[in-house]
């Protein structure tokens, strides 16, 4: 396994298609510890946690039920302020709905807050 991102997007979806109300996210990466926070801070999981088993670790995470399509994008594009609009159009559904997570150099964030700081970044995922 080596896209841990692209592997708990995955697992996300599927719990989420499924009607769980929680998913044990394997392996952990602080990476997808911080694409986890983008996500519940935008609404769309609830709380998650780290839980350590001397190995990698797991994220157990919270499902609320309002993914309806998440994954990973890979190769991880990079992206400028004005191009954001054109991955908006590639990823998502319709304007203002669903988020694009990119790693800026000001750290992990939604394509909306870098946008309102004038950064570019890398895309990581996208959720809506």
């Amino acid at each position: 396994m080596t896209d841990t991102i692209a592997n708990g997007m995955t697992t996300l979806m599927n719990n989420e298609l499924r009607l769980k109300h929680e998913c044990i996210i394997s392996p952990a990466s602080k990476l997808l510890g911080r694409v986890l926070r983008v996500m519940q801070l935008n609404g769309y999981i609830g709380e998650f946690e780290f839980i350590d088993d001397g190995r990698t670790g797991k994220f157990k995470v919270q499902l609320i039920g309002r993914i309806n399509r998440c994954g990973a994008v890979r190769p991880r594009f990079a992206v400028k302020i004005a191009g954001f609009e054109s991955w908006e159009r590639n990823l998502l559904p319709s304007r203002d709905i669903g988020i694009l997570v990119v790693s800026t150099s000001r750290g992990v964030t939604s394509h909306k807050v870098a946008k309102e700081e004038r950064v570019g970044g890398r895309l990581l995922a996208f959720v809506y």
